[in-house]
């Protein structure tokens, strides 16, 4: 994957992430909360971070030992 293309994903997926931490945010104020909701949106939200991770590996290059 070209590096503009990867920065460029990296950058859509920390959108996301901002964006599922406001939305938990908002449910976990809310006294009614639906808890699997909560925890399927916790998960998608490490996912996220996950896949950034890697692809911000991926723009770093080898280093020899």
């Amino acid at each position: 994957m070209e590096a503009q293309l990867v920065v460029q994903r990296i950058a859509a997926l920390q959108s996301e992430h901002r964006d599922l931490d406001a939305a938990i945010d908002r449910l976990a104020a809310d006294p009614a909360v639906d808890e699997l909701m909560l925890r399927r949106l916790k998960k998608r939200k490490l996912q996220i971070k996950d896949q950034v991770v890697a692809l911000q590996m991926r723009l770093v290059p080898d280093i020899p030992a």
